[in-house]
């Protein structure tokens, strides 16, 4: 079997793999007695990521440089890094509900890298003079393992934001989580009263809901009870409550969300220099404002606005989920989006 024949062999392979893991997957997840079947989902991927590497490997070896040139090549590069930052958070985590939503990601990049790409888009071909330089391993590598970490980790806020249904749940301690909860009063949403409690407002006043009445009792020195005609929603507005398994959850794929990006943010910023440095090198200059530079800084600036409020702000939950989700969008748009345009210093090759 030649290396072209193996490539084909092992893209294929890669894509009924990730599509049998991504079935794994989800039926674990449907099924969470069934603990075998989420077992497969991560031998699934285990395989996927082999080979990948595999097919990866056997095209340096036809082409004879880093298999980095062309739209074929860095999407298996893509998913490659996917399925192993996968790998890597379920390790972290223990829990193998980070491939409900990573699987079909990978898989879908797999399929249409193996099966809707032109055989010409697929064939590999002699650099062009710009890329025949040791900083296309460097700088191409590294950008592609930042936007990996950073793709699964948005993918893990968007989760998030499904699990809470865009509640403001945010998780009380650090900002990695410490498993305690609050529910933070936000909006005009309803409250959800199975039966009449009492409530504690921050104003040292006592509210008993019965019905659509509200009673309030301050204790200020004196007591006072005052009863309330009015919607319940126009007195108190609270998130219906979460149940502990998805409070839970909510903590896990936070938990998640935030050391993945922690990881793909530094791996970005070399990218960046790393680009900066060839870039001078290639054109004399360090920055050129292309649309490929440009959207690489928008990325960053994206994530490391998100950092920053974790970090420094100590956001949590809800806002800094929308902001890493947001950040999935952007990052397609630096890798892939700009690449439609054919403009710019980085249009050769329908990659960069």
């Amino acid at each position: 079997m030649d290396l072209v024949t193996l490539q084909n062999t092992l893209d294929n392979i890669s894509f009924a793999v990730l599509l049998i893991t991504m079935l794994g997957y989800w039926g674990g997840a449907a099924f969470p007695r069934l603990p075998y079947v989420a077992s497969l989902g991560t031998g699934g991927m285990a395989i996927a990521n082999l080979c990948i590497a595999a097919l990866l490997g056997a095209r340096w070896l036809e082409a004879g440089y880093f298999p980095l040139s062309n739209l074929y090549e860095s999407l298996f590069f893509l998913t490659w890094g996917i399925t192993t930052v996968h790998l890597i958070a379920e390790q972290m985590s223990s829990s193998r509900l980070v491939g409900v939503v990573t699987a079909p990601v990978a898989m879908a990049i797999t399929a249409f890298a193996a099966l809707s790409l032109p055989t010409g888009m697929q064939a590999s071909a002699p650099l062009v003079p710009a890329l025949k330089s040791n900083w296309l391993m460097m700088h191409v590598s590294v950008m592609m393992l930042s936007y990996s970490a950073l793709m699964v980790g948005a993918l893990m806020a968007i989760a998030f934001l499904v699990v809470t249904g865009g509640q403001n749940i945010e998780l009380r301690g650090s900002s990695v989580g410490t498993g305690g909860f609050r529910t933070q009063i936000t909006g005009d949403q309803q409250v959800a009263v199975e039966t009449p409690a009492p409530m504690v407002f921050e104003d040292a006043t006592t509210a008993k809901v019965t019905g659509n009445q509200v009673f309030l009792s301050e204790f200020n020195g004196s007591a006072s009870t005052a009863v309330l005609e009015m919607p319940i929603s126009s007195v108190v507005s609270t998130p219906v409550p979460l149940s502990p398994q998805r409070l839970s959850l909510a903590d896990t794929l936070d938990n998640i969300s935030y050391r993945i990006i922690g990881l793909g943010f530094p791996l970005l910023t070399i990218g960046i220099i790393a680009g900066a440095v060839w870039a001078n090198e290639a054109w004399g200059s360090y920055w050129s404002w292309d649309p490929k530079e440009t959207w690489a800084l928008i990325t960053w600036l994206v994530f490391a606005a998100y950092l920053h409020a974790r970090i420094t702000r100590g956001w949590q939950g809800r806002r800094p989920a929308i902001l890493a989700a947001s950040g999935f969008a952007v990052v397609w748009v630096c890798y892939l989006g700009v690449n439609l345009l054919g403009k710019g210093l980085h249009s050769y090759g329908w990659f960069f």
